[in-house]
């Protein structure tokens, strides 16, 4: 087996060292459980049996983030990085959780093996030890080499301290290019049995959780166990989901796809995603544009194709075209033309202002010469078209003074 603490950064060294120097300490949570799999290791977890005060004293920068639950975040004087920052958190063994996501009491303890006793899923709770030795008392190594995911102790008492955990399981089941986890059949009964739990966790902490789901490798697998065992009859109240869809690699497209059947128009959708999981302003702007969207056809010529350029961001282009695909339709005609449409002549900017349209029309400022200039610069882009004298020109042949000047088509895009 590889030495783990090889994949220590001399910083996370530094760390450890000047805890040790007071007490002990040992490296735990997601670094431990990644490395042991292969994968790229991330933010480093530590267990101490140090009291917060005194992990402050060590490290005068420390941020007192959830002192009564004894979790400090530290920082080095002299920072050998970007001003990393560690968690570190006192040993703990908890109280009953009343309120079904936090501890009604915490006492601070000093056995490695009883603060990972109160952990949620064995994979979860390896310990690394000063020689670089594994603490693993729930068998989570074996589990992270067969693929299982499996609660620590009694499955349903684990889900029902904390209704997060059973967003975490689904989490947890992705097992990146090896697939899905499989999920032990006791934990599987205590999430089908809990679902209630949900109910006791902030919207705003659930989206962040299926945003995370949203994004993994086997979504789809994921997905599919999710629905099974009615988590999202819970979450998503009233919508009508749609999971037969080919998943992107973006948590909004995906938000979108699945919420691709709901027959309400992108505003309201959006206004009730905004209710049931506290997306942000953007977010519900985003998930509402793809929603409007699900029935458009790419329409693959040069003119369509300069204005869907020209009137959506580049990102907003990419997640359109990968939530259009994962609703089974074929964008490879339309990517082509896209992909072979070279640059705007003039760019993206309207080449005639509105001070020159109101000299050459007689228009004063307003509504009907803002859509004109609007109709103007939509013709320019499509056309492609870099002189200003040649869309002058199309003053007539549009019959801009008539007609309802709300009704003249603007750069949009559908």
């Amino acid at each position: 087996m590889v030495d783990l603490l090889e994949l220590l950064q001399e910083s996370d060294q530094i760390v450890l060292r000047r805890l040790r120097m007071s007490g002990q300490a040992w490296i735990v949570g997601g670094w431990v459980r990644d490395a042991l799999s292969g994968l790229e290791v991330e933010d480093l977890d530590i267990a101490t049996t140090l009291k917060p005060n005194e992990v402050a004293e060590i490290f005068p920068r420390a941020i007192m983030v959830g002192e009564i639950y004894g979790t400090v975040r530290v920082r080095l004087d002299e920072p050998l990085e970007e001003d990393k920052m560690w968690e570190v958190t006192t040993l703990r063994t908890e109280g009953g959780y009343g309120d079904g996501r936090r501890p009604d009491n915490v006492e601070f303890g000093e056995l490695i093996e009883t603060d990972l006793a109160r952990r949620d899923f064995t994979i979860n709770a390896i310990a690394i030890d000063d020689s670089g030795g594994l603490i693993d008392p729930f068998g989570g190594i074996g589990d992270l080499e067969e693929g299982v995911l499996r609660s620590v102790g009694d499955a349903s008492e684990r889900i029902g301290e904390d209704g997060l955990r059973i967003l975490r399981t689904f989490r947890f089941l992705d097992w990146g290019e090896r697939g899905t986890r499989s999920l032990d059949e006791g934990l599987e009964e205590a999430v089908r049995t809990n679902l209630e739990m949900l109910d006791r966790v902030s919207k705003e902490r659930i989206w962040s959780e299926i945003s995370r789901i949203l994004s993994l490798k086997n979504v789809s697998a994921i997905v599919d166990k999710m629905g099974d065992c009615g988590v999202f009859r819970e979450i998503f109240t009233g919508i009508s989901l749609n999971v037969g869809v080919e998943f992107s690699d973006s948590s909004l497209v995906n938000l979108a796809l699945l919420c691709s059947a709901d027959d309400r128009g992108g505003k309201e959708l959006a206004e009730e995603l905004r209710s049931l999981l506290r997306i942000s302003n953007d977010e519900a702007a985003a998930v509402g544009f793809l929603h409007n969207c699900r029935g458009v056809e790419l329409a693959n010529d040069p003119g369509s194709v300069r204005r869907f350029r020209a009137a959506l961001p580049g990102e907003r282009q990419i997640d359109l075209l990968a939530y259009i695909t994962g609703l089974g339709r074929d964008v490879s005609d339309f990517v082509e033309t896209l992909n072979s449409t070279g640059a705007l002549i003039a760019g993206n900017a309207p080449l005639v202002d509105g001070n020159l349209l109101s000299s050459e029309t007689g228009l004063d400022g307003g509504v009907r010469l803002g859509r004109l200039k609007a109709w103007l610069h939509r013709r320019q882009i499509e056309e492609d078209i870099g002189e200003k004298e040649e869309i002058l020109s199309m003053l007539e042949e549009i019959h801009w003074e008539e007609g309802d000047p709300e009704k003249w088509p603007i750069l949009s895009w559908p």
